[in-house]
């Protein structure tokens, strides 16, 4: 088994029904999305270049979507907290996920790469 297969089948639920949403919800929102194993982590790349990461917050245990440049959007539910590049969107794995939400945010993720 695949590293990347083995993170999300080792989370215990809610969480990992989540993060396999949002696994699917990212790799199918645009064709140039890849998925990698990096830094211990499942990466999403656009065109090649690390557009945005899955993980779960170490003091809420909540899952989040990290965007690699995420300093470069505005947008109420990204926060920043001691990062320098990268803001994250903390989800409530028990919640229903605002899917046109993320959809908004990873348009505003590509347009930066689209320059």
């Amino acid at each position: 088994m695949r590293p990347i297969d083995d993170f999300f089948l080792q989370k215990n639920e809610p969480v990992k029904g989540c993060l396999q949403f949002l696994r699917d919800l990212i790799l199918n929102h645009d064709k140039n999305i890849t998925e990698a194993w990096k830094y211990g982590m499942p990466f999403y790349c656009y065109k090649g270049k690390m557009f945005c990461y899955l993980w779960v917050h170490k003091k809420t245990h909540s899952p989040y979507i990290g965007i690699v440049e995420g300093r470069k959007i505005e947008h109420p539910l990204l926060v920043i907290e001691d990062r320098a590049r990268m803001k994250i969107m903390q989800l409530n794995a028990g919640d229903d996920i605002p899917v046109e939400t993320i959809k908004a945010i990873l348009k505003m993720a590509i347009d930066i790469y689209s320059f």
